[in-house]
């Protein structure tokens, strides 16, 4: 069926502006606040890591954070590392840790009470000695990154760890990451290598950027703008009783109605009673003493 008549709009379209329409920041800007998360990170662990490299704390620097491929990043972290993959309290994302396999290798020898010198070349697995100092730095690992990202030390967890990325997939084939890495100068030859990744879309709801990573927000403030100015009517209802309609049409000027104040005066707020009181006097005014605040 036709209309009789074509339709036109009532009115104009609203026209939003651009703080409405303004998405959130792209992951790769937001690059930069990985690499401060990194020196948050490197503050808390390069400290507890003391006692594991004969007393003195080793010096370290953030490396610049990169975008990578899935099979970049392992190829990066090469074919032995303690690579561990940890829960960050955020729902849905995951982050990726590897201390290079060097670097273990030489706490294990310092933890026996040699010099800290890794083998060369490197073994193809870890030794069970290994696995038990890989267990400690792991939990030290996740302790730190619960710290730097402001959360409850439960809330970062291990999940599952390798000695090769390969065998951990911790991430589909092809997804793109972002890394950050942690270079630690001991006195050896070859720095170690700590790094940190996880999918760039997940960068904004790590870092508390994306919609759905926002933190709820508080309970309104009704002491702040802009609800401290919005005036409301209070009630103090002092005499509340039943009349008979035959009193009421016998009312005359003159007539006197006994009432009784209540000794518990309700204070309304439109319709609901938000506090109780009592009826006195305060600069030659009536007033009312709260005594009770509703619920």
């Amino acid at each position: 069926m036709k209309p009789e008549r074509s339709f036109t709009a009532e009115r104009i379209a609203a026209q939003h502006c651009a703080e409405l329409l303004r998405r959130g920041p792209e992951p790769a800007d937001l690059v930069p606040q990985l690499e401060r998360m990194a020196e948050r990170l490197g503050k808390i662990l390069i400290p507890a890591l003391a006692p594991l490299c004969g007393g003195k704390a080793p010096e370290w620097t953030v490396l610049p954070a990169r975008e990578t491929s899935e099979a970049e990043l392992g190829e990066a972290l090469g074919t032995l590392a303690a690579t561990m993959l940890l829960s960050t309290g955020v729902p849905g994302v995951s982050l990726l840790a590897s201390l290079d396999g060097s670097a273990t290798l030489s706490l294990v020898d310092r933890a026996f009470g040699g010099s800290g010198q890794a083998p060369a070349p490197l073994p193809a697995a870890f030794p069970l000695s290994a696995e038990l100092m890989i267990e400690r730095i792991e939990g030290m690992i996740a302790a730190a990154v619960a710290e730097a990202l402001g959360q409850s030390p439960e809330a970062v967890q291990p999940l599952r760890r390798a000695s090769r990325y390969a065998d951990l997939a911790p991430y589909p084939a092809g997804m793109r990451l972002v890394a950050v890495t942690l270079e630690l100068s001991h006195g050896l030859t070859t720095p170690w290598r700590l790094t940190a990744a996880l999918p760039l879309a997940l960068l904004p709801k790590l870092l508390g950027q994306g919609d759905a990573a926002r933190a709820p927000r508080g309970e309104a403030n009704p002491a702040a703008a802009p609800f401290a100015d919005v005036p409301l009517p209070m009630t103090a209802v002092l005499v509340d009783m039943p009349v008979s309609l035959r009193a009421v049409s016998a009312l005359e000027v003159g007539a006197v109605l006994p009432v009784a104040v209540a000794r518990a005066v309700p204070i309304r707020l439109g319709s609901a009673v938000i506090a109780r009181g009592t009826v006195g006097a305060q600069d030659d005014r009536i007033a009312v003493r709260l005594t009770q605040i509703a619920g």
